[in-house]
C-alpha cells in the first residue's frame, strides 16, 4: 500500500516538517530515524490527519506529532498551518507542556464550530534517549522492545484509566494534560497511528481494535524498520475487503539510532546566536527553557543529564537504565 514513491528527508536545525498531505517518506535526524505514511481519504490531496516533526537549534530535541482533526477540507489545512506555527514556537523547548496547552486552547476556541482533535505528542531528547509522551484522546502508540522482541502499548502505567484526563483537544478546558517519560534503547521502535487502523475489520467482520492491531504487529518482521509500516498496512488490507479505504490513514514510526549530535565546540557556541537571529525573523521562536539541562547541555553532555528522571511507561521495567 504505497501513497507515493518513498523518499528521505534530512531534517535541518529549527526545521518543522510535515502537514496534512499525502506522503510516504523517511525522515533522518540526529539521534532519531522516522518513517511517515499518510494517505487522505479517497483521492484527496489533503485530509484530516496531521503529522509534524521538528528539530531544535542544536539537533538534540525532536518533537513528533500525529493528530486526527474532525472533518476535512480547507479548515483542516488552516489548522495544519496553525499547528506548524505552534511547533515552530516551541521548537527549542525540552518540556512540551506549554505546547500541548496551546494546542488545547486553540481547539477550545474552535469547539463551538464542532472542531476537535485527538493527538499524540512526543518529544525525544537525544543525549539521554528520553521520550516524553502526551496522549489527548488518541489510540495508544505501540512500543517494540528490541531486548524482548515484543510489542506492547505505550501507556502511562502510574494511573488507572479513570484517573487519566487525556481527552480530545478542545473538549474541555484542561490546564495541563497528563504526560509521562520513557527511556528508549537503540533498536526500540515507537509506532503512532490514526484510528483507521483499529477501526479496520478482522476476519469475522468485527473491528480489529487495539488488541487486533497488537496481534498483527506481533506477526510482522521488524528486521528492516523501513519496511515495518508497509508490512503492517499490507497485512491489515489483506485481512478484510475495504480495510483502510474508508478514512484517512496516517502512521508514524520512529527509533533512536544512537547517533547523538556531535557538534564541534564552535557549532555549540554558535547555536544561541542562531536562536537569537530567529527572534528577529519573520517567524520568531522563543529561547529554550532557562535551565541547566537545556542551555548548559549545549556545552556538555553531563549537563544534558542534569536531574534527568525517567519514569516507566506501561509498567515495563526495561524502560529504566
Amino acid at each position: 500500500m504505497n501513497a507515493a514513491n518513498p523518499s528521505e528527508h534530512l531534517m535541518q536545525c529549527m526545521e518543522v516538517w510535515g502537514g496534512n498531505n499525502i506522503v510516504d517518506s523517511g525522515v533522518v535526524m540526529a539521534g532519531l530515524d522516522a518513517w511517515v505514511f499518510s494517505k487522505p481519504f479517497g483521492a484527496a490531496d489533503a485530509g484530516g490527519d496531521i503529522y509534524y516533526v521538528s528539530s531544535c537549534a542544536t539537533g538534540r530535541i525532536t518533537r513528533l506529532l500525529v493528530a486526527d482533526v474532525s472533518g476535512h477540507g480547507s479548515h483542516v489545512s488552516d489548522i495544519a498551518t496553525s499547528l506548524r506555527a505552534l511547533m515552530r514556537k516551541h521548537v527549542n523547548q525540552i518540556e512540551q507542556t506549554r505546547f500541548v496547552r496551546s494546542m488545547n486552547e486553540q481547539f477550545a476556541a474552535m469547539s463551538k464550530a464542532g472542531v476537535f482533535a485527538t493527538a499524540i505528542v512526543t518529544t525525544f531528547f537525544a543525549p539521554t534517549h528520553e521520550l516524553k509522551l502526551c496522549n489527548a484522546g488518541h489510540p495508544p502508540p505501540l512500543l517494540y522492545r528490541a531486548r524482548t522482541r515484543s510489542w506492547s502499548f505505550l501507556e502511562c502505567g502510574a494511573k488507572s484509566q479513570a484517573e487519566v484526563a487525556n481527552v480530545p483537544l478542545g473538549v474541555i478546558d484542561l490546564a495541563d494534560y497528563d504526560q509521562f517519560d520513557v527511556l528508549l534503547k537503540v533498536g526500540d521502535l515507537v509506532l503512532c497511528y490514526t484510528d483507521s487502523l483499529i477501526e479496520s475489520k478482522d476476519e469475522t467482520g468485527e473491528m480489529l481494535g487495539t488488541a487486533g492491531l497488537l496481534r498483527i504487529a506481533q506477526s510482522i518482521a521488524v528486521d528492516d524498520p523501513a519496511q515495518v509500516v508497509p508490512r503492517l498496512l499490507d497485512t491489515i488490507t489483506r485481512v478484510a475487503p475495504g480495510n483502510l479505504n474508508e478514512d484517512d490513514v496516517t502512521v508514524l514510526l520512529f527509533r533512536p539510532n544512537g547517533l547523538a549530535p556531535r557538534a564541534s565546540l564552535g557549532q555549540r557556541l554558535l547555536s544561541p546566536l542562531r536562536v537569537a537571529a530567529k527572534l528577529f525573523s519573520s517567524e520568531p521562536v522563543p529561547w529554550p527553557e532557562w535551565n541547566i539541562k537545556n542551555l548548559g547541555g549545549t556545552m556538555s553532555l553531563a549537563l544534558s543529564r542534569w536531574r534527568s528522571r525517567v519514569t516507566s511507561g506501561s509498567g515495563d521495567p526495561s524502560n529504566a537504565d
